[in-house]
């Protein structure tokens, strides 16, 4: 006759392995992610940089007038947080 036998439960050990393995394997995913969206929005703000763009356009004035900008800033964010 046989003995049944009780399979093993894995040890502390093992335990700590696999979740470490797991958590290793999320981050791994996130920074993947990651990645893709800050390429994704390099490659946009370079496109919005190009001459006759507005990034290139919003550059060209502040250059020009950089107090009239950091005024217009100063007021556009009061007018946003008044709102919250």
């Amino acid at each position: 006759m046989d003995i049944p036998q009780d399979n093993p439960q894995p040890g502390v050990a093992e335990r700590a392995i696999d979740a470490a393995t797991d958590v290793s394997r999320t981050i791994g995913e996130v920074a993947g992610g990651l990645h893709a969206a800050v390429d994704r929005l390099t490659a946009a703000i370079e496109e919005a940089r190009k001459p006759g763009k507005p990034l290139a356009t919003l550059a060209a004035i502040t250059r020009e007038a950089p107090l009239a900008s950091l005024c217009i800033a100063f007021m556009f964010g009061v007018a946003i947080a008044r709102r919250r």
